[in-house]
C-alpha cells in the first residue's frame, strides 16, 4: 500500500495530466496543418513538407532535450516547454502565410521534443525503480489518450469554427500545462554526477539504450505507416470498413490492455514482451491484408495496440532502467529518438510500397520488419536481458 501512494502521490498525478496536455496540444494541430498550410496557397507537396517539419525537427533536437533534462531542473525545461507550444498554437492561428506556419511548426518542434523528454525523465524521477514499468505504462496511457482524443477533437472543432479556433483550442492544453506544473512540489532537479563523466564531451545518445531505440523504432513502422495510409489503402482496394474509427478502436484497445496489464510491466521479462509484441504487429498486419469487414479492423487494431502499442511503454520503461541514475533524460531522448525515426520513416517506406507494390502486398512488406526486430534483439540479446528482474539503479 505505501509503494502505491508513492507510486500515485500529488506531484505524479500532475505530471501525468500535464503529459496528456503536451501530447494533445501537439496531436490537436497535426491532422489539420496540412489542409491549413494547402489553404494559404500552398501545394500539396509544400504542405506535406510543412507538416514534416516538426517530427523532423524534434528528431535532431531531442539529444540536446536530453543533455539539457540531465543538467536543469525538469520544472524549467516543462515550463519552456509549454511556453513553446503555447507560442506555437497562437502562431498558427494569426499565420496569414505558408512560410509563416514553417517557423512556427519549428517552434513546435523544439516544444514537443522538451516536454516529451523532460515530463517523462520527471515522472520517472518520482517513482520507485522497481516500479517503473507500471507508471510508465501510466505515462503511456495518458499519452495515448492524447493522440486519439485530441485528433478528434481538432476536427470537430475545425469542422464548425474553422482552423484558427481549432488551433486555438490547441493553446488552451500547453496552458493548462503550464498552469498544472506550478504546482509540483519537487522541481525535479538534476542528479549529482558520481564520476566524472568524459568531461566537455556531448553524448547523442546512451549507448545502452540504441538497441531499444532501434527495437521501438523497428516496431512502430507499420503503425506510422497505417496512420498515413490506411484511408488510401481503404480506398484503393475498395473495402467497406469504417475506416475513420480504426484510431479510436486502436486507442480503446490499447488503455484497457494498459489497464490490464499494469501489474506485469515489472515482473515480466523484456524478451516475453518483446516476443509477444512481434506475434501481436503480425495480428494486426494480418488483419488488415485480410481486412473485409469491420470484425476484421477491431483484429488489426487490436494486434496494432498489443505490439506497438504496448512495447511503446515497456521499451521506454527498459530504457529508463538500463541507463545510469545521472543519465535519465538522455536515456530518454535516445528512445524518443527512435520513436521519432519511425514516425519519419514509417509515411516514407509507407509511400514507397503504395507506389511500387500492388495495394494487396503493402502490409506482407512492412511483415518484414518482424524478424529484422527479432535480429536486433538477438544482437543485443546479452545488453537487454531480464532487466524487470533487475529493477536497481544501473551504476
Amino acid at each position: 500500500m505505501t509503494v502505491k501512494k508513492r507510486l500515485f502521490n500529488r506531484d505524479a498525478v500532475l505530471i501525468l495530466l500535464g503529459s496528456f496536455c503536451y501530447m494533445s496540444s501537439s496531436m490537436l494541430i497535426n491532422p489539420l496543418i496540412v489542409g491549413f498550410t494547402h489553404s494559404l496557397g500552398a501545394s500539396a507537396l509544400v504542405a506535406g513538407i510543412v507538416a514534416a517539419v516538426m517530427n523532423l525537427c524534434s528528431l535532431f533536437f531531442r539529444p540536446f532535450a536530453g543533455q539539457l533534462t540531465d543538467r536543469v531542473s525538469k520544472f524549467r525545461l516543462a515550463f519552456l516547454g509549454g511556453v513553446l507550444l503555447l507560442i506555437a498554437g497562437v502562431g498558427y492561428a494569426i499565420s496569414p502565410s505558408p512560410w509563416l506556419v514553417v517557423v512556427f511548426r519549428i517552434v513546435n518542434g523544439f516544444g514537443f521534443a522538451l516536454c516529451s523528454v523532460c515530463m517523462a525523465t520527471w515522472l520517472s524521477g518520482l517513482l520507485p525503480r522497481d516500479r517503473i514499468g507500471t507508471g510508465m505504462g501510466y505515462y503511456g496511457m495518458m499519452n495515448a489518450l492524447g493522440m486519439a482524443i485530441a485528433p478528434a477533437l481538432g476536427i470537430f472543432v475545425y469542422g464548425r469554427l474553422g482552423y484558427r479556433w481549432a488551433f486555438l483550442c490547441a493553446t488552451c492544453f500547453s496552458l493548462t500545462l503550464i498552469v498544472l506544473i506550478q504546482f509540483v512540489a519537487n522541481h525535479g532537479e538534476p542528479v549529482a554526477h558520481r564520476a566524472a563523466p568524459t568531461s566537455g564531451h556531448l553524448r547523442i545518445v546512451q549507448p545502452r539504450v540504441v538497441p531499444i531505440a532501434l527495437l521501438i523504432m523497428i516496431l512502430s513502422l507499420p503503425y506510422f505507416a497505417t496512420q498515413s495510409y490506411i484511408v488510401e489503402y481503404v480506398a484503393s482496394r475498395h473495402l467497406h470498413v469504417a475506416v475513420g474509427s480504426f484510431f479510436l478502436i486502436y486507442a480503446a484497445i490499447l488503455l484497457v490492455m494498459r489497464l490490464a496489464l499494469k501489474d506485469y510491466f515489472d515482473r515480466v521479462p523484456f524478451y516475453v514482451f518483446l516476443a509477444a509484441g512481434i506475434l501481436s504487429n503480425l495480428v494486426g498486419m494480418l488483419g488488415l491484408t485480410f481486412l473485409v469487414n469491420n470484425w476484421m479492423m477491431v483484429v488489426a487494431a487490436f494486434g496494432l495496440a498489443g505490439g506497438y502499442g504496448l512495447m511503446y511503454s515497456v521499451c521506454q520503461a527498459t530504457a529508463l532502467l538500463v541507463a545510469p541514475l545521472d543519465q535519465q533524460g538522455l536515456a530518454n531522448s535516445t528512445f524518443y529518438i527512435g520513436m521519432d525515426s519511425g514516425m519519419v520513416l514509417g509515411p516514407i517506406i509507407g509511400g514507397a510500397l503504395f507506389d511500387m507494390l500492388p495495394y494487396s502486398w503493402f502490409y506482407p512488406a512492412l511483415m518484414l520488419t518482424l524478424p529484422l526486430a527479432a535480429v536486433v534483439y538477438w544482437c543485443y540479446r546479452r545488453s537487454l536481458g531480464p532487466h524487470h528482474d533487475a529493477a536497481q539503479p544501473t551504476e
